[in-house]
């Protein structure tokens, strides 16, 4: 599960990065969306819904 967990983290770094010129106007969308991924991902952990195999 972590593991899954961790590549999908990645894969969503990946893709909020503007390396397209058309991606470049998206402004704040995806890199919000993957900071609201990430609290919800660090709030799971810490309340226990997740297990810690990192």
């Amino acid at each position: 599960m972590g593991l899954i967990l961790l590549i999908i983290v990645i894969a969503l770094v990946l893709g909020v990065l503007p390396r397209w010129p058309y991606s470049k106007n998206w402004g704040y969308g995806p890199s919000g969306v993957l900071g609201v991924v990430l609290v919800i991902v660090v709030v799971a952990l810490l309340l226990g819904y997740l297990p810690r195999t990192f």
